[in-house]
């Protein structure tokens, strides 16, 4: 039996949505162990004077949970 933790990240990128979510992922891929599930819940841009200057990326990711911790 298993049992996991979800967490929300939210990624950023000037260039796309998808380097956006790479980088949420790689991000908490960095200090959390066991990664199993990204879910893509929300994509959004930031705007500055009409121009797109940030997209975002909200991420649902899964890990399993180590309760020997």
């Amino acid at each position: 039996m298993s049992v996991y933790k979800v967490i929300e990240v939210v990624g950023t990128s000037t260039v796309s949505w998808e380097e956006a979510a790479r980088v949420a992922i790689e991000t908490a891929g960095a200090s959390l162990r066991d990664l199993r599930v990204a879910e893509i819940t929300k994509l959004d841009i930031r705007l500055d004077d009409d121009e797109i200057v940030e997209y975002r990326a909200r991420v649902m990711i899964s890990f399993k949970y180590d309760s020997s911790e």
